[in-house]
């Protein structure tokens, strides 16, 4: 009985260990290789794949379609310009699904193959680049490494999707150079910005001043045209009176000017000809009175 229960038992674990290289769960990402008798037989998954016990199948790798990066470590490069220039990137990639079994059967580790050559492109591409571009033209740096490591790695079946500088490093005395051509341009952009700023400011009070100016002068104007305004008026208005005057009024008048010229302290008066025509209105006015008098007398008596 005892041996009949160990004999089960090892029967038990054997059936385990078989089911466990016939039965596989591959997950949505990932692909097996799969080999028989030593020949590639093809690529398994996702989802519940049986296979053939060994040696009649084998799964030889599990192939990851998940995008990876790989970091390269820091590389002195020398610019064409003979500028040495420290720098380190990133490379991000994925296995292509229709090309999954040459990231195997062509290459032995193809993550270490990469980031060999991308060294070597990296050293490929700086050296036809000078510093000044090495330093401003970072995107187009990486598209061509992108578009190098590419056409290498396709063989692979793998694709270079992105390439990122993480940070360039240029020589000491390139450092202190940009530092110092900063600065300047700082202060360039500062002395700009004032001299813009006390443009605006005088043009803002010429404008202003302009401004003032011209409605002086325009209510001056105003005010000119209304005195003159009120000046003919008032011209007219005398006018109008004066020819609706009689001769006794126009008299009367002469003998208000006459009087005013009496209590005058001036010994001496300048008198118009135009006054010899008031001999005859006064003497008519003096003979009018006069018979008035008389008459008034003569009534008396």
């Amino acid at each position: 009985m005892q041996l009949t229960g160990v004999v089960a038992l090892i029967l038990v674990v054997i059936a385990i260990i078989i089911l466990r290289a016939i039965i596989h769960i591959v997950p949505q990402f990932q692909r097996l290789v799969v080999f028989s008798f030593g020949r590639f037989q093809g690529m398994y998954g996702p989802g519940l794949v049986i296979i053939a016990p060994p040696p009649i199948q084998t799964v030889a790798q599990t192939i990851d379609l998940r995008e990876f990066v790989v970091e390269i470590p820091q590389q002195t490069c020398i610019t064409q310009d003979n500028a040495p220039i420290s720098i380190d990137f990133l490379i991000y990639q994925r296995v292509i699904e229709e090309q999954a079994k040459d990231s195997f059967l062509n290459i032995q580790n193809f993550r270490q193959a990469i980031q060999g050559i991308a060294q070597t492109t990296l050293r490929a591409v700086i050296g036809n680049i000078p510093l000044d571009d090495v330093l401003a033209k970072r995107e187009q740096i990486n598209e061509s490494l992108r578009v190098k490591l590419d056409e290498i790695t396709h063989r692979w079946g793998v694709k270079v999707t992105n390439v990122e500088i993480k940070e360039l490093t240029p020589p000491r005395d390139v450092q202190d150079a940009m530092n110092r051509q900063l600065t300047a341009e700082r202060t360039r952009r500062a002395a700009v910005t004032e001299a813009e700023g006390k443009k605006a400011s005088a043009i803002l009070v010429a404008d202003g001043a302009k401004q003032a100016a011209i409605l002086e002068a325009e209510g001056a104007r105003q005010a000119a045209i209304l005195r003159a305004e009120g000046f003919a008026l008032a011209l007219s208005t005398i006018n109008q009176q004066a020819m609706n005057a009689d001769a006794r009024t126009m008299t009367l008048q002469y003998f208000n000017t006459l009087n005013q010229l009496g209590a005058s302290p001036a010994t001496k008066f300048i008198i118009p000809t135009e006054f010899t025509n008031l001999a005859g209105p006064i003497a008519a006015l003096v003979t009018a009175r006069g018979d008035g008098d008389g008459g008034q007398k003569k009534a008396g008596t």
